[in-house]
Parts: C-alpha cells; sequence; structure tokens
C-alpha cells in the first residue's frame, strides 16, 4: 500500500451524479463501495464531503444572503451528505463515525482531534462533517485542516475529471494533463487545485495532494495500491 493513512475530499456536487439537485443514492454506493476495497486492504480512512449539492454558501451570498448565515447553511448540507454516506458504509459492514465541527449530540460526536485518531487506529471510517464549524472557510480547508490534524499522508480528492489540466478539459480538448506538479507550479499558473487557503496549508505542511476521477469505479484502489492514477502535487 502506498499510504497507511489518508483523508479522501469528496465534493458535493459529485453526489448528485445525474440529478441536478440533491443525492443520488446510486453514486453514493458506488463510493463506498470503494472506499470498502481500499479500507479493508488496511489503509485507515477519513473523509471530508461538500455540500454543494444541497446547498453553497457562495451562491447565497450573491443572492442577497448573509454570508454568515449561508455558510452556516452551507455546513448543515455537508452533514446531510455525511450521513448519507455514512449509511452506506455501514451497509458495506464497516464500522464508521461521524465526527462534527458543530454539535449535534443526536447524530454524531463533536469533533476531538484525539478521539478521532483513536478511532483510525480501532480500524473505523472517520467521516468529518460540517466543515470547520467557522463560516468563511470552505470544506476543501476542512479536508485540509483535518489531514494535517490526523497525520494523514496525502489528502486524496476525488473528483469528476482524472487530474490537473492546463485548462479545463470540460470545456477546453486541448487541455494538457499534468501527471506531477510542485506546488510553486500550481501558483505560477494559476491552476485551479483547491481554495488558496487549504492549498496553502497542505504546502507549508508538506502533505500532497492527488487530484483524481472519483467516478470511475477502482480508480481509488489503483490509487492506493501506487498506481499513477490522476494528479500529484507535491
Amino acid at each position: 500500500m502506498k499510504y497507511k493513512r489518508i483523508l479522501l475530499k469528496l465534493s458535493g456536487e459529485a453526489l448528485m451524479g445525474e440529478q441536478s439537485y440533491g443525492i443520488d443514492i446510486n453514486r453514493v454506493q458506488q463510493y463506498a463501495k470503494d472506499i470498502q476495497e481500499i479500507h479493508s486492504m488496511g489503509l485507515e480512512v477519513a473523509i471530508v464531503i461538500g455540500g454543494g449539492n444541497i446547498h453553497r454558501g457562495l451562491s447565497a451570498e450573491k443572492a442577497g444572503m448573509d454570508r454568515v448565515q449561508a455558510d452556516y447553511m452551507g455546513m448543515l448540507a455537508t452533514v446531510i451528505n455525511s450521513m448519507a454516506l455514512q449509511d452506506a458504509l455501514e451497509k458495506n459492514g464497516m464500522k464508521t463515525r461521524l465526527l462534527t465541527a458543530i454539535k449535534m449530540e443526536q447524530i454524531c460526536e463533536p469533533f476531538i482531534r484525539r478521539r478521532a485518531v483513536r478511532h483510525l487506529e480501532k480500524g473505523r471510517v472517520v467521516i468529518f462533517g460540517a466543515g470547520t464549524g467557522n463560516p468563511y472557510f470552505t470544506t476543501d480547508t476542512a479536508a485540509s485542516l483535518r489531514a494535517i490534524e490526523i497525520n494523514a499522508d496525502a489528502v486524496l480528492k476525488g473528483t469528476r475529471v482524472d487530474g490537473i489540466y492546463t485548462a479545463d478539459p470540460e470545456k477546453d480538448p486541448n487541455a494538457q494533463k499534468f501527471e506531477q506538479i510542485s506546488f510553486t507550479e500550481v501558483y505560477e499558473k494559476g491552476l485551479n487545485v483547491m481554495d488558496m487557503t487549504a492549498f496553502t496549508l497542505c504546502q507549508e505542511n508538506n502533505l500532497p495532494i492527488v487530484v483524481f476521477d472519483m467516478n470511475k469505479a477502482g480508480n481509488l484502489k489503483k490509487l492506493a495500491e501506487g498506481e499513477d492514477i490522476g494528479t500529484i502535487v507535491s
């Protein structure tokens, strides 16, 4: 195995599948099976999911909503997605724990770093919900922060594209893919990998980021085994 402990970052939009809104249960089940594959091989797995399939704070702010209120709504959306994935993981035989940055005692545990690490050591899949618990921070930043806190070996960012390109491959057919790129090069080329706060956190703590296509079944296992899937930023 290439890694011992990883943090998997999933976008909320990816959970929509072919729908225009909400949660596609088939997509969530596919993700759960992929995660179960690497977990059964002994990999310690922590997960952060976005909430863009339900609510986006920035979009709501542009429509006239107070940014802080909108961001807290977005945090609650990530908890809904986390609960959906938790259910799918447990149906695949995994033991899980959902830890959130906002207290919700009836459905999850509060985030405590030592408790999260202990859950991972005991073989549980740990899902971090509600972002950092603070407005103005994205779930990318939450993923980077939690990965550093639990001493993960890498952040694996599962998207619908198979890596980092010179331009948006869905819009520009001539876009060239990077197999590997440095943090400095990403800055210089102005590439959109994560938001700047999240990206800087990873750079300052020497935490590699791997961007890959999560929607292709089996990619996560190949990546965990060391195959050159996606693009690595290091």
